[in-house]
């Protein structure tokens, strides 16, 4: 009979707070706070982990019953590893508590700051007014922790090491950060204190997350003798690369500790690579493959029609538009599509859908506009993901799990069922896309045509 799962039946050492954690969610946990666990059993880091609740509802209650423990599962073809992570210590919901979330910055200890709010995550909300009450937005939050660290601890500067997959990650954070400083008008020795005591490191993630393996928890908890409702299931493969200066890298001895984590001066080349790449093919696929029927990622690339897909968008489509040497580019596809086929990974395609229209503008979109460039002409596959993806966002049973503002705005452009009426719409959203698309030559036609058979289709 497994055991439950908490600090009396298994023995961890107490260690000091020094990483604040933004977000709960399975990739934080099977990347950052896996590596942390590594970090401290490899070196002398000694350090844990507090998760930081980014939304009103979310785990952290269930995180806190399991006393911040959990599994990590890794498989791939010659990998199977259960690992116990112990370094995460507890999560704060600030919409429960804001004194005490507030407090944190009063820690000694702390060093860094990890988070993964997704891409629509790191923005600026003008609604949050001021300080004095808990700020909606994650910069807002970070504004007002850091002016109880400058308060309090002006001594002790802070490092972010954010995850969102959007370019220049930390830079874009440093920057909101200053408009909340200008908006609720700080003093200007605050912004200097910021600008010379806080480091806002770009960084590049990447794994495969799928999450929670349901379909073999029970196995899981037999091998491990423990009953965790936290389990996250992860492929072998990882990769952190963070632009930081020298200081951060002796204070953070991930590549000490043996893992794949590069502190390079520019990490554009990697990002460019990975970001068009491996999350453009996940953004590319999930609505083509989920109107199909298709559920994961792997079934997807193992159906002909759809695998043919996604191979030939890949190398013809998004691979041109590319500033790399081709040899390595083929050779980082062909790797991607051998970790999508993982035959231990059941990665859901309703999981990679979450916010997928700002996905498909930061992963999928400057492949479509450069290859118009280039080519002089439109790049067929990508746009019939984008007529697919407007099409599953009518959702009519599908898992569309967005912001309520999204949802509305496509709510009301199907309201008529009208295809045409609708893609023109959509299309022209320059909120969404950052530009109207119906300006852009070949879209609107592509897209239409696309829509037009895949509604008749419903």
């Amino acid at each position: 009979m497994p055991k439950k799962l908490n600090r009396q039946t298994v023995s961890a050492p107490k260690r000091p707070i020094r990483i604040l954690q933004f977000g709960e969610g399975n990739f934080l946990r099977a990347f950052c706070d896996w590596m942390v666990d590594i970090l401290n059993e490899k070196t002398g880091f000694n350090g844990n982990v507090k998760i930081v609740q980014p939304i009103a509802v979310g785990m952290g209650a269930i995180i806190n019953s399991q006393e911040g423990l959990y599994h990590v599962v890794l498989n791939g073809k010659n990998t199977m590893e259960d690992r116990l992570v112990t370094c995460v210590d507890s999560v704060i919901n600030p919409y429960d508590d804001y004194a005490n979330f507030l407090a944190l910055a009063e820690n000694p200890d702390l060093q860094f700051v990890f988070s993964n709010t997704t891409e629509a995550g790191i923005a600026f909300n003008e609604n949050d007014t001021t300080p004095e009450r808990l700020p909606d937005s994650f910069p807002g939050k970070v504004t007002a922790l850091l002016l109880r660290r400058y308060k309090t601890l002006p001594e002790k500067g802070l490092t972010f090491l954010p995850c969102e997959l959007i370019e220049k990650n930390g830079s874009t954070l440093k920057s909101v950060v200053h408009q909340y400083i200008d908006l609720w008008k700080l003093p200007a020795d605050f912004k200097n204190w910021v600008d010379t005591n806080v480091h806002f490191c770009n960084t590049l993630v990447d794994r495969i997350v799928p999450g929670f393996p349901k379909e073999n928890i029970h196995e899981i908890h037999r091998r491990t003798g423990f009953e965790d409702n936290l389990a996250v299931m992860a492929e072998p493969f990882h990769l952190w690369v963070i632009e930081a200066p020298e200081s951060v890298r002796k204070t953070l001895p991930l590549e000490q500790a043996g893992l794949q984590v590069k502190f390079v001066p520019d990490l554009s080349p990697y990002r460019t690579r990975k970001v068009r790449i491996l999350n453009g093919a996940h953004t590319t696929l999930v609505p083509v493959a989920y109107l199909k029927g298709l559920r994961t990622v792997r079934e997807s690339v193992e159906d002909k029609e759809v695998g043919d897909y996604l191979m030939n968008a890949i190398h013809e489509e998004i691979i041109p538009t590319l500033d790399l040497p081709k040899e390595e580019l083929v050779r980082f596809a062909d790797e991607v599509m051998e970790r999508f086929a993982n035959p231990y990974i059941k990665h859901e395609l309703s999981s990679i859908a979450l916010n997928s229209i700002s996905k498909y503008k930061v992963r999928v979109l400057p492949s479509v506009l450069t290859y118009i460039e280039l080519k002089k002409q439109v790049p067929k596959r990508l746009l019939y993901s984008l007529a697919a993806l407007i099409k599953f966002y009518k959702g009519e049973g599908r898992p569309v799990n967005d912001t309520p503002e999204v949802l509305e705005f496509f709510k009301q452009a199907w309201a008529s069922n009208d295809a045409v009426y609708a893609s023109k719409l959509i299309l022209g959203n320059v909120d969404f896309w950052g530009v109207d698309l119906n300006t852009v030559p070949g879209v609107s036609k592509e897209v239409t045509e696309h829509l037009l058979v895949l509604n008749d289709k419903s």
